[in-house]
């Protein structure tokens, strides 16, 4: 009688079904992504500062659209995108030097990434509220 496992396709690896991101997938990927954003960003840093160049027209322009509410939102978003690309990779930096890979301690600085970056972000915007921005 043949064997009835044999005739079952095998799962896909990871099985999609049964399978859970983990915090330390989950800021891999978030990693590539903030780096994506951080490109986008400085291409938009480099308008600013054009239109800057360029005059006080282009400039008020550029300024508008930034100091709208979806200019805001996007400039928050970078924020918090600069600071997790930064946190993650001061988190590679201290792995460079073979320390921090038991299971705990991998957990405990993955969630040091994500709390550091939200109070970062939330400093930033502070401080630039405190300075009239």
């Amino acid at each position: 009688m043949p064997d009835p496992a044999a005739k079952r396709p095998r799962p896909l690896s990871p099985n999609i079904q049964n399978y859970r991101p983990q915090l330390t997938s989950v800021l891999s990927v978030t990693n590539r992504i903030t780096g994506l954003a951080l490109s986008a960003g400085a291409v938009v840093l480099v308008l600013w500062l054009v239109s800057a160049a360029t005059g006080p027209q282009a400039y008020a322009a550029v300024q508008g659209a930034i100091a709208s509410w979806v200019g805001q939102v996007a400039l928050l978003g970078f924020t918090f995108a600069f600071f997790l690309h930064l946190c993650g990779g001061i988190r590679h930096l201290v792995w460079d030097t073979v320390h921090g890979f038991e299971l705990r301690a991998i957990y405990a600085s993955g969630w040091a990434v994500v709390a550091a970056s939200l109070a970062l972000t939330v400093a930033a915007w502070t401080a630039s509220l405190f300075m009239g921005g």
